[in-house]
């Protein structure tokens, strides 16, 4: 087992608690404010997170296996972003809570078995402009991201 893997595991595990907390304590009120950048509910970015972000680990996937990356743009995944929150515009707090714990741990699970070797592999991803080795994918798309849906979601509610 890497280090490395073990680091970034605990990192999304925490992270993961962290969302988890948070949309547990959210009220009525607060689950159906919208989050400025994204322009989506808390309860909708909240979701975003545990079926976008850590559901990409698939893109990672591709990365360890040698596979071609889609040719994604910016506005593709904002596409997507806003058409999942279209879809789930009425999500509920246990349906959320359901998702970020399953996948949250799945992911997890998923980081923590990786190799060194694994986590150095590259792939081009257009979007990212260019090469990106496994690590950047998790350490950028899944955890900065990720962070920053949270830090907008309090913003949103106040805290």
């Amino acid at each position: 087992m890497s280090q490395r893997a073990q680091d970034l595991a605990q990192q999304l595990e925490t992270l993961n608690n962290e969302v988890i907390a948070f949309v547990d304590s959210c009220s009525d009120e607060n689950w159906h404010k919208v989050c400025n950048w994204e322009d989506w509910t808390v309860g909708v970015t909240a979701r975003h997170v545990g079926s976008g972000h850590y559901k990409a680990i698939g893109l990672a996937k591709m990365i360890i296996n040698g596979e071609k990356l889609p040719d994604i743009t910016a506005e593709q995944i904002n596409e997507g972003g806003n058409q999942h929150a279209r879809k789930h515009a009425d999500c509920t707090k246990d349906e959320v809570l359901k998702v970020l714990q399953k996948n949250g741990a799945d992911t997890a699970d998923f980081i923590a078995g990786l190799s060194d070797d694994e986590l150095d592999r590259k792939g081009h991803l257009a979007v990212a402009g260019g090469e990106i080795t496994t690590q950047q994918f998790i350490e950028y798309v899944i955890l900065k991201d990720s962070i920053k849906h949270l830090a907008n979601m309090k913003t949103a509610i106040g805290i």
